[in-house]
């Protein structure tokens, strides 16, 4: 199945804050955890922290979390629109170098004049921002000569 996947992060390149998992089909609940952010950004104590809604975990407690999550799934395709946020969520998923989940994919989707922050119900949450992901990602595909993903 896909997941649509945001995460946000401690400025480009920096550590994780949150990442979300949205399945394609609404019968599966949403994937959403929080990490500890020391000493964010200014950018980010703006307009990231305060619409986290949910409290840090440690990173081992994430990490089985997502696995747990994710591990049912024979063939987890996680889709996301930003490089970093496949870069995160595969690094949760070789916690210690070890692949917690035996089969997962991922795919990068560019999408002309899709922004995420027009589109959330609330800008910077991970969460939110996955179900914006999914609805565009759904929508185009249900034109005639959509994207697939």
């Amino acid at each position: 199945m896909r997941y649509f996947v945001d995460c946000e992060f401690n400025g480009f390149d920096g550590p994780l804050i949150s990442i979300a998992l949205v399945p394609e089909r609404e019968t599966r609940p949403d994937f959403y955890a929080v990490l500890p952010c020391h000493r964010p950004r200014r950018w980010v104590a703006d307009h990231v922290m305060p619409v986290l809604g949910a409290t840090a975990q440690a990173r081992a407690d994430v990490v089985a979390a997502l696995t747990a999550y994710l591990v049912g799934d024979p063939d987890p395709l996680l889709v996301a629109d930003w490089p970093e946020d496949i870069a995160h969520a595969a690094s949760l998923l070789a916690y210690q170098g070890r692949c917690l989940v035996p089969h997962a994919r991922f795919a990068l989707l560019n999408l002309p004049g899709f922004d995420t922050a027009s589109a959330s119900a609330l800008p910077h949450n991970a969460i939110a921002d996955a179900h914006a992901l999914r609805r565009e990602v759904l929508a185009r595909e249900a034109r005639p000569g959509g994207v697939a993903a």
